[in-house]
């Protein structure tokens, strides 16, 4: 059974920066990827970036380009979303998804694992 755990969240000031991170377990993800999402209260959910396990190739939605990374350590089966230049309209519950994907990674419907999410908040 596939799980994913984010973790990292937190309080920070605009400007600033974190990393949140995904461990995963339950299976070999060779085939599978990862994405990131967000959402805010009253908002839908966000796709932020993706990365495929096999290669590491990561692609990163344009909303949010130039900020945000995205990277993984295969030893530790985590996927880390690094973000920087926080802004308050950042805020908002993160969450890694996992699917065996080629294409429509941007749509959470197609991702069958999801996180429990951690908390982001950037205080003005």
């Amino acid at each position: 059974q596939v799980q994913l755990v984010e973790s990292g969240g937190g309080l920070v000031q605009a400007g600033g920066s974190l990393r949140v991170s995904c461990a995963a377990s339950g299976r070999t993800f060779t085939d599978y990827v990862i994405g990131w999402f967000r959402q805010a209260p009253g908002k839908e959910r966000e796709f932020l970036g993706r990365i495929r396990w096999a290669t590491g190739t990561p692609y990163i939605a344009d909303s949010v380009k130039g900020r945000f990374t995205i990277s993984r350590d295969n030893a530790k089966s985590t996927v880390y979303l690094e973000m920087s230049s926080l802004k308050p309209e950042d805020t908002a519950v993160y969450y890694c998804a996992a699917d065996r994907l080629y294409g429509a990674y941007s749509d959470p419907s197609k991702y069958g694992y999801w996180g429990q999410g951690t908390q982001v908040t950037v205080s003005s």
